[in-house]
């Protein structure tokens, strides 16, 4: 095999995070960035979609990170009740 050496630099917190979770995958490091090479060579592109949210999608983000107008419930059913959503209810 022809090998090629590539250095990237990520923050710290990132890279511990990821570590963590291709360590459950048994991945290596190497391993998940010559997978993530070869789906961009295979897409001819990122492997996933990249988007520019619009005003909407900005405000609503910014309002969540701000906490405003947020509901918060005790269990999925006391949502799902405050939606007006029955079909998700616990008997069969």
């Amino acid at each position: 095999m022809n090998d090629a050496t590539v250095n990237v630099r990520v923050s710290k917190e990132v890279k511990v995070k990821a570590e963590s979770v291709l360590k459950a995958l048994n991945i290596s490091m190497s391993g998940a960035i010559d997978l993530y090479l070869r789906e961009i060579a295979f897409h001819r592109g990122l492997p996933f979609a990249v988007r520019i949210p619009n005003e909407v999608t900005l405000k609503a983000m910014h309002e969540v990170e701000d906490g405003a107008d947020l509901e918060s419930y005790s269990d999925p059913d006391e949502m799902f009740q405050a939606l007006g959503i029955s079909q998700f209810s616990k008997s069969h």
